[in-house]
């Protein structure tokens, strides 16, 4: 029987590879639209892949790249490079011009482009990802692009930190990300299976199970590979292989030989069948984690020319191997790589790995493979050594979670090898120390804690005190990453170590990250004054950018006393000493962070963009860069530049591997969904967090209030003042330390005040307008912002003259923009109960107009309950709809008029017609220009009437 190893047609995946290509054209459409297509090994994830491929292949660019099999220790980034080759000969000239500033950090994937040695510590760790991302941008913008990632399962960690960061960089743009993934083989707390999880849960990523086969997709399967079979043959090849199709083809392909019991036995049948020579060549290709070079295969295995030939065309002609390129050779799956490997003798295995390293190190291979092979050929020593020297080349490629691995396998290995020290290179103590550091900057904050833990449990007495105190700082800072107490007794531990020390450097550098802790537990007279002696430290040494960071310290402080212009004074010096990148974005975003505070929104998004642009000459804006893109998302709400708000958020496209700042991401997320009226969005992602959230908020005050203001918002989007309330008073009657973040606390203050008058809630409303007049008292002079203070208490005694004076000072850009329909709307109601029916009902338009400018859902329906519930709309309506009566609608404009009148904003239009947001706000515009009404609230009446 001729052996056919894959159906020509593939069978029972219609609804699949429709799903594929309908994902195709929402990435054209600029919508995010990638793909996992998970199942069971041999289940068919790669033919799918192969099959859309082949049939996208004339209208896209197709970029492929395979995750490789290096077992607990993966080598970083291993299907980039293949992706990186195609991907820069589709651009060919083009391709350095759109890499842009850091276009050199490619030479870590692909050293061919390094005229000589590379030189990693000159490139900056956010540049590789940012080049990628800025080629295949630069690709999508003349084709749409398909990125496809075999075999997930085997993602070393490098590979997913990319994969994660590029999956936001690129939505909205024509590229398509297509992964497959043995989904049963992802294990439980592994990174894989958090990486999923999280991009599931981001919506960044949809999933395509693949299914068994039924009998009649097998049937048509096995018609194509054998053509007619009886039914008894069909039936008992349906119960053998449960309608697997790689099991099937197995099956099929040994018809007429027993059948084995277990798959090992259906995958070996092949191999079992083979020549002496190609068992040889097929053995030794298993002991490879993915393709092998003909050269080292023919080294491998002893003999060459002719007769290697032979070997390889008979376990190709088999369907055993198959050819990956032009010089290197693979398994046709994955699991036949496995049997046979599996079925070595632990000798033979041993021997196979130690054959692989010799060979791999006379060829100067990598150390990552070598650490791999080493270790699998029981030689503890050069395992060790390979471990080290991969952990290092790892993390000066920033793939910080793989070196991670390295670093850990090295770890396990320093028992097992006498004078360990010399032969890793490194002492145990530093090897620590380094480790540490790396899993934290892979994200892993609790491995991180408990390595320098277990390193300063093995300092010697007599050790030296400045690497006490680095691990001492360390531990503090891995503290502060997870959000937990008990920084600054180690910070302080570590000063004291260095007493008697004249390493004035690490000093200052230890008395900064003190003052910055103390910030952040808002004890603002300990910054002050530890700050302070870091300044005097550091201008005796000369150290500029640490007299940078100090002062920078001791203004935010400042600031949060009330000592505003003395704070921007330290800001101003601040800025003098930046003599470094690294001091002057630090000022950028400290300084962006007190603007907003002290309510000079459009400065803070300037200071905010400029260190962005700053970022972007550095190569890392979507990098260092998101830290202030996200500086940006606060004003920007303020202003009420909701689009350009969500649009930056949207951008902030670094993998937050910090939890802390995870936290603040999700605060601002928060804020964002409960203006667009998402509130059970909203509140969903609030209880994910609030464990974390509350926990970190023991630490750092700022969350404490941030988490305050998150919750008074979504009560009052909930439309529940009363609990709104409640909240507010709870939050200023805490005894905890005091905020400038207070003020901004207080103006929400003015929304609770009205709701609850609306709702008829007198007493309440008075009780909580007292609350907040006393707390206002109580702020420092210079926090207490004249326009805010007008506003606040126009609003809190609702006087209708007030309320008309203060108008104008709530347009202004100082002022948050949610107060400025809220104004018009509080004088409508008191002109209304003055008996002023006209003039409420032309405040109450203009107020329908801002809040529909701003798209803020819960002014909006407010604006609109208070319309329909006082009739201020209903003789206008009335004298409108006689002069309308002849006005058609199209059908779509009908649909949008409906839902307008059912209070969803142009977002929400936009998600039920499946239609853009700025589609559904070009019909809004054209239905409020036939009915000749000026807000969405008459076209709500015009719907009803």
């Amino acid at each position: 029987m001729s052996l056919a190893t894959t159906s020509a047609a593939m069978v029972g995946r219609d609804a699949e590879l429709a799903l594929l290509h309908d994902a195709l054209s929402r990435a054209r459409a600029g919508e995010p639209a990638s793909v996992l297509v998970g199942g069971e090994a041999g289940i068919g994830k790669s033919r799918l892949s192969g099959e859309f491929r082949r049939r996208i292949a004339d209208e896209t660019t197709v970029l492929t790249g395979w995750c490789l099999d290096y077992g607990s220790t993966p080598a970083p980034f291993g299907p980039l490079p293949a992706i990186l080759r195609g991907l820069l000969d589709a651009l060919g000239d083009r391709a350095d011009e759109a890499a842009g500033p850091g276009r050199d950090a490619l030479q870590l994937l692909l050293p061919e482009r390094a005229a000589g040695p590379v030189d990693r510590s000159a490139i900056r760790p956010e540049g590789l990802r940012e080049t990628i991302a800025n080629l295949l941008e630069a690709a999508a913008a003349e084709r749409p692009v398909v990125v496809v990632i075999e075999d997930l399962h085997w993602a070393d960690a490098a590979t997913l930190s990319m994969l994660s960061f590029l999956l936001r960089a690129l939505a909205g743009r024509s590229v398509l990300f297509l992964m497959t993934c043995r989904i049963d083989e992802v294990r439980r707390g592994g990174a894989v299976r958090t990486f999923l999880a999280e991009a599931e849960r981001a919506r960044l990523l949809d999933r395509i199970t693949l299914n068994r086969l039924d009998e009649i997709a097998v049937r048509d399967l096995v018609q194509g590979l054998r053509g007619s079979v009886d039914d008894a043959a069909l039936t008992r090849l349906m119960e053998r292989s449960e309608g697997v199709p790689f099991f099937v083809e197995e099956l099929l392909c040994n018809v007429r030989g027993p059948m084995p019991d277990t798959l090992r036995d259906v995958l070996l049948a092949r191999f079992d069948a083979l020549g002496d020579d190609a068992k040889r060549v097929v053995r030794l290709a298993s002991g490879s984690d993915g393709a092998i070079a003909h050269e080292l295969l023919a080294t491998l295995a002893g003999f060459d020319g002719e007769r290697l030939d032979e070997a390889l065309r008979e376990a190709m002609g088999t369907g055993v191997l198959a050819v990956r390129d032009d010089e290197s050779y693979g398994f046709r799956h994955a699991l036949l790589r496995e049997a046979v490997h599996d079925d070595l003798l632990p000798g033979e295995r041993s021997r196979l790995h130690w054959a692989y390293a010799e060979a791999l190190e006379a060829a100067g291979g990598s150390a990552s493979a070598l650490a791999f092979h080493w270790h699998r050929a029981h030689d503890a020593p050069r395992a060790l050594g390979a471990a080290v020297a991969a952990m290092q080349q790892a993390k000066a490629s920033y793939a910080f979670s793989t070196a991670a691995r390295f670093g850990e396998l090295a770890l396990e290995l320093w028992d097992q090898v006498p004078d360990a020290a010399p032969v890793a290179g490194i002492d145990r103590i530093a090897l620590l120390a380094q480790l540490g550091s790396i899993l934290r900057n892979g994200g892993d904050g609790e491995r991180a804690l408990a390595v320098v833990s277990l390193a300063l449990d093995e300092i010697p007495p007599d050790g030296e005190p400045a690497v006490l105190a680095r691990l001492l700082r360390d531990k503090a800072l891995y503290l502060q990453n997870l959000g937990r107490p008990g920084s600054v007794e180690l910070l302080v531990e570590a000063l004291q170590a260095l007493d008697g020390s004249d390493d004035d450097h690490l000093r200052a550098t230890l008395l900064g990250y003190l003052a910055g802790r103390y910030l952040t537990g808002a004890r603002f007279a300990e910054t002050i004054e530890t700050a302070d002696e870091a300044y005097r430290i550091a201008e005796r040494v000369g150290l500029s950018a640490a007299m940078s960071v100090a002062a920078n310290l001791r203004a935010s402080a400042r600031i949060h006393l009330g000592d505003v212009e003395a704070g921007m004074d330290d800001f101003r010096l601040s800025w003098q000493h930046a003599d470094s990148h690294d001091a002057q974005l630090r000022y950028r975003v400290n300084y962006a962070d007190a603007l907003n505070i002290l309510g000079r929104f459009r400065e803070a998004v300037e200071v905010a963009e400029a260190g962005v642009a700053h970022s972007r000459s550095l190569g890392v804006e979507r990098a260092t860069g998101s830290i202030l893109s996200h500086n940006m998302v606060e004003p920007l709400l303020e202003l009420g530049e909701i689009d350009r708000a969500e649009e930056t958020m949207a951008k902030d496209l670094t993998i937050r591997t910090l939890r802390i700042f995870r936290v603040y991401t999700t605060m601002s997320r928060i804020r964002a969904l409960v203006w667009r009226g998402r509130i059970a969005e909203a509140a969903e992602l609030l209880r994910d967090w609030r464990g974390t959230v509350e926990a970190a908020a023991e630490v750092e005050r700022q969350v404490w209030y941030s988490l305050r203001e998150i919750e008074v918002l979504l009560a009052l989007g909930a439309g529940d003042p009363v609990r709104a309330g409640e909240t507010l008073t709870a939050a200023l009657a805490d005894a905890g330390p005091r905020l400038a973040l207070r003020c901004r606390l207080l103006l929400e203050g003015a929304r609770v005040v009205a709701d609850l008058r609306a709702d008829g809630e007198a007493g309440r409303a008075a009780e909580t307008a007292q609350s907040v007049r006393a707390a206002w008292a109580e702020l420092p002079s210079e926090l207490q912002k004249e326009s805010w203070g007008a506003v606040l208490f126009a609003v809190l005694d609702a006087d209708a003259d007030v309320l008309r004076a203060v108008i104008p000072v709530a347009d202004q850009d100082d002022v948050p923009a949610s107060l400025r329909p809220l104004v018009r709307l509080e004088r409508a109601r008191a002109l209304v109960a003055a008996g002023d029916r006209v003039a409420a009902a032309e405040l109450a338009a203009e107020a329908a107009r801002l809040a529909d400018r701003l798209d803020h859902d819960r002014l909006r329906r407010r604006t609109a309950e208070f319309v329909g519930a006082a009739g201020l709309a209903r003789d206008q309506g009335a004298a409108r709809g006689s002069d309308s009566a002849g006005i058609e609608l199209t059908a779509r404009e009908q649909q949008v008029l409906d839902l307008i009148a059912d209070g969803l904003s142009n977002r929400q239009i936009g998600e039920r017609l499946f239609i853009s947001g700025k589609t559904a706000s070009v019909h809004v515009s054209a239905i409020l220009r036939k009915l000749g009404v000026a807000t969405r609230t008459e076209a709500a009446v015009a719907a009803r009437r």
